[in-house]
């Protein structure tokens, strides 16, 4: 089994510089309580600032890749001409919101999937299918009955552009996801173990909603909320978001439409970054202590004073030292999965 280690920012008391609290997953409550023990070690990638200018160089190109519900739109961002690029997998990224909006153009898609081939990654954004009800829509061939769409069909079309992509990879595939594209990707860990076939690299989240209702959230979790977010992300709310994307209550307990709270053991190398100010905080800790339990190793952090979504603000610095993670860890998940089993173990 291999080992499971949970990094972590703690956010508790003051700021704390730019290093990471490495400690073993032991004595976390919903992972908001203080490290058993630790040591700090500073990111391998210092100058993820300088990536904005070079990352107005990355080219990318919109296509499409059918899937069990038709095409789906992706975008693929490959790294400048004469950059270094990173003998990594290919990284296909999910973009969030809250399972209804979104789309390849915000920020949170396209700026973290350009700034990821500034830094040498191959990446594919996905434009997957957004939960909606039945409803007359206006098209040029008039208006037209349009059918909801629900789970599993966003996770479909995520499977589907990851198993394309995996065909065009030599050293494999890393998926990630943000918020409600976290759930997805994390529920497409389990599809695909459950399907068979190649195995992913590694995977990495950011401030993701795991469960299908939000987990309690601690008196000092609660007394961090700021912000229009405070009101807008209780529990009442955030659930009934998570059942208009399941579309039944009963799917809402299927593993693959809310990883958290399943057999967790399928799962590769994780990296998971939480924003400090966020109800979602409760449901990324708890997460992250369940892989933990599952034997699988995993990087978890929160970063102090930071608010949901905060890498679809790529002019806030938090969005700097989001990347910086990403790029540091994804570029140490290296070569093929072939022979590779689930946690790393070989």
């Amino acid at each position: 089994m291999a080992r499971s280690w949970i990094l972590v920012w703690a956010p508790r008391g003051s700021w704390r510089p730019p290093a990471v609290v490495c400690g073993l997953a032991l004595g976390f409550t919903n992972g908001e309580s203080s490290i058993v023990a630790g040591r700090v070690s500073r990111t391998g990638v210092e100058n993820v600032t300088s990536l904005d200018q070079i990352s107005m160089a990355v080219d990318s190109v919109d296509s499409t890749i059918w899937g069990p519900h038709g095409s789906i739109p992706v975008r693929w961002y490959s790294p400048p001409i004469g950059a270094a690029q990173v003998r990594s997998a290919t990284i296909v990224w999910i973009h969030g919101g809250g399972f209804f909006k979104g789309s390849l153009d915000q920020p949170e898609s396209h700026d973290v999937a350009r700034t990821l081939a500034a830094a040498g990654f191959t990446v594919v954004t996905v434009g997957y299918r957004l939960a909606t009800v039945s409803r007359f829509r206006r098209s040029s061939r008039g208006i037209r009955w349009s059918p909801a769409v629900h789970y599993p069909v966003p996770v479909d079309d995520v499977v589907a552009v990851v198993r394309e992509v995996q065909r065009e990879a030599p050293n494999g595939v890393i998926l990630g996801g943000a918020s409600a594209g976290a759930c997805l990707s994390a529920g497409a860990v389990l599809r695909m173990a459950d399907d068979g076939g190649d195995a992913l690299v590694g995977v990495f989240f950011a401030y993701g909603f795991f469960h299908a209702a939000l987990p309690k959230r601690s008196p000092d979790l609660r007394g961090r909320l700021r912000g229009r977010r405070r009101f807008m992300h209780t529990p009442i709310l955030l659930n009934l978001t998570n059942l208009h994307y399941a579309g039944t209550r009963t799917a809402m307990a299927e593993r693959h439409a809310f990883a958290g709270g399943h057999a967790l053991h399928e799962f590769p190398s994780t990296l998971m970054i939480d924003s400090d100010r966020d109800s979602m905080r409760s449901s990324g800790g708890l997460f992250a202590q369940e892989l933990s339990a599952a034997g699988i190793m995993v990087d978890y952090h929160v970063l102090p004073g930071t608010f949901h979504a905060f890498l679809n603000r790529p002019q806030e610095p938090s969005f700097t030292e989001g990347m910086r993670l990403i790029i540091d860890w994804a570029g140490k998940q290296r070569g093929s999965t072939s022979g590779l089993q689930p946690g790393g173990e070989s």
